[in-house]
């Protein structure tokens, strides 16, 4: 098994200046611990290398005494981060930049930020025009960020504590096939939808946006389709193949999710893609856009078929409620949940997946709330037929696989005394 990721993670190898160093009393003659394995398969040990002497280096890449971070220091941390396959990067007042690796939040070995320092970072990402928007009004922005030929970045830039923060998540430049995502079969079954609505669930950070990316993608690559995307922000951009894409971009090309969403209905629309559906009045277009014969595709921070449920109608008014039903369990035709687990060889994650294909009998789940508690056996019955799945049977697919470990698989197991069962069964 590959040794997990160590408690920090070393500085940019020489000869590359350290972005973070600064005056130190003394030289140090340190060597720098081997950086951790990166995410996926083609990672490779790097064996040590010598630090940046911190008494001659100058801070942020500048002149000892001049001006804070440049966009060459922030894009080296940047470059960095991504080498090593991490998925997020954390800047905040008073700690070190944090990378999130496997699944793992880790300080990096550079001194703590500043506030100038931070102040620096959101002028970068935002522009003068947009910082002096975001320094006015105090609201929090939502950009992306591009390193050519590495990797785009989706930054959230906000205030806390009176001071400026960030956080980036990396978007990889090339969109990745279902196989390489390690999804079920099934997830491909669902591309030949051409009406409804195909719901992407799941915690922050468990592969919404890449999966719902890599549904389009497939779209695109076997059929001529107009597919309009909402997203705040654009995250992935997809090559010219069979399908014409209009991505939209809420702040930059529509002042809101609510009117490119009425806007899209009237620009002729095979499939239409809303980043997140966030409260009523998106899901109400949602629901219209699907009944109007379209396929509409978004995410919802639920953890499973019920709770997409539950959250969906919650949305709505309660006296709206039984209608919301009614309507939501005619145009639903999916649910795929995620969950990203730690693998067995400790290189990266991958995702357990829960799939619900919406059939006749779960239509009447969906209509009657006390029948709700009924929609996990159906979907455990449905799996051979519809290509369903609950998440507890895909975890058993994964360990006898060996992709993830008995304590993993038990630990994010729905219900881990039955799994244990299933596992004595077998």
């Amino acid at each position: 098994m590959a040794p997990g990721p160590s408690a920090e993670v070393s500085p940019i190898p020489a000869p590359v200046p350290e972005p973070f160093a600064r005056p130190a009393p003394a030289p140090s003659s340190s060597v720098a611990s081997p950086r951790p394995a990166a995410l996926g398969e083609n990672a490779q040990p790097v064996a040590p290398t010598p630090s940046v002497e911190t008494a001659t280096a100058a801070p942020y890449g500048g002149q000892e005494g001049g001006p804070v971070i440049d966009q060459t220091a922030f894009e080296r941390i940047l470059n960095f981060g991504v080498e090593r396959g991490i998925s997020d990067l954390h800047f905040e007042v008073g700690h070190p930049p944090h990378l999130r690796l496997q699944g793992d939040l880790l300080p990096a070995k550079y001194p703590p930020l500043r506030p100038e320092d931070t102040i620096a970072l959101a002028q970068i990402l935002l522009g003068k025009k947009r910082y002096a928007e975001f320094y006015s009004d105090r609201n929090e922005r939502d950009v992306t960020y591009t390193i050519p030929k590495v990797s785009r970045f989706r930054a959230t830039v906000f205030w806390q504590q009176g001071w400026v923060g960030a956080v980036l998540r990396v978007i990889p430049l090339v969109l990745r096939s279902f196989e390489q995502l390690n999804l079920p079969n099934s997830i491909n079954d669902l591309c030949v939808i051409r009406r409804g609505m195909i719901l992407v669930t799941g915690a922050t950070g468990n592969g919404k946006s890449t999966t719902m990316a890599a549904m389009l993608q497939r779209v695109n690559q076997t059929r001529r389709a107009h597919i309009v995307t909402i997203e705040d922000p654009i995250e992935f951009l997809f090559p010219k193949e069979k399908s014409l894409f209009i991505q939209r971009e809420v702040g930059t090309d529509t002042p809101s999710y609510r009117t490119a969403l009425t806007s899209a209905l009237r620009q002729d629309p095979d499939v239409i893609m809303l980043g997140e559906i966030r409260d009523y009045e998106t899901a109400e277009i949602c629901l219209k856009g699907a009944e109007t014969g379209h396929l509409v595709m978004s995410a919802i921070h639920t953890p499973d078929a019920v709770h997409t449920i539950e959250r969906f109608v919650g949305m709505f008014p309660p006296e709206d409620h039984d209608s919301a039903r009614l309507r939501f369990a005619e145009t639903l035709k999916a649910t795929v949940s995620l969950r990203l687990l730690p693998t067995i060889e400790g290189h990266g994650r991958v995702p357990a997946v829960e799939v619900m294909r919406v059939t006749r009998t779960i239509q009447e789940c969906i209509r009657h709330s006390d029948k709700l508690g009924e929609l996990y056996h159906h979907i455990t019955k449905g799996k051979d037929l519809y290509g369903m799945q609950t998440f507890d049977q895909h975890l058993l697919d994964l360990f006898h696989e060996k992709k993830i470990s008995y304590e993993v698989a038990k630990m994010a197991a729905s219900n881990p005394e039955e799994f244990q069962r299933a596992l004595t069964i077998e």
